[in-house]
């Protein structure tokens, strides 16, 4: 920032500070310490909320107002149509939307679902639709339900109280997830029964 204002250019650059994930434990990291993740659970290569939810701060004077917070759910795919609807470009296809109105605090379409696969420790899902949030740590495992809105530090798995929505967020896992020769889901099976 200090540059940018050496510059001249701290008015007119918008500045975006996230990150791509929770807080982790590489290189001596201690998130115990600073209590990183503060209420959610997990970290950095979970798919629990606090390894992957993370604030976003943007600065952009002239369009958003110091201090301004919105609660926009959004996901790091949304980057790139979120640039491209600001530099005046067409995005190229992507999952991702352009959260430009939540920016300016207009509308803003939201995702009907936001989802995840991890494959570092075998083949694990997420998936998010509004305040529900289901989880799968295994391949063929049963889903874990969690109600965001009431339980932020997903700590009580509902999935039997709601069976309605697990199998509709079933239904929705096979219609998120494209097959791949790179990221097959049978190895990662194969790989957990060894």
């Amino acid at each position: 920032m200090a540059l940018l204002k050496e510059l001249g250019l701290d008015e007119t650059t918008i500045v975006f500070f996230t990150s791509d994930n929770g807080p982790h434990r590489e290189g001596g990291g201690d998130p115990e310490f600073f209590n990183s993740s503060g209420p959610l659970r997990g970290i950095k290569r979970d798919l629990y909320e606090g390894g992957i939810r993370v604030p976003m701060i943007v600065r952009w004077p002239k369009m958003i107002k110091a201090g301004t917070v919105s609660n926009q759910v959004w996901a790091f795919w949304d980057f790139l149509p979120t640039a491209a609807a600001i530099s005046g470009a067409t995005a190229p296809k992507t999952d991702g939307v352009s959260v430009l109105p939540a920016l300016l605090g207009k509308s803003q379409r939201n995702h009907n679902y936001l989802y995840w696969e991890f494959f570092e420790r075998g083949f694990q899902q997420a998936m998010r639709v509004k305040n529900w949030k289901a989880v799968r740590l295994e391949a063929g495992k049963p889903l874990e339900l969690y109600d965001l809105g009431a339980d932020i530090a997903e700590s009580n798995d509902v999935a039997t109280l709601h069976p309605d929505v697990v199998a509709h967020i079933e239904k929705m896992l096979k219609a998120a997830r494209t097959d791949s020769e790179g990221w097959p889901v049978k190895a990662a099976e194969k790989q957990k029964s060894q």
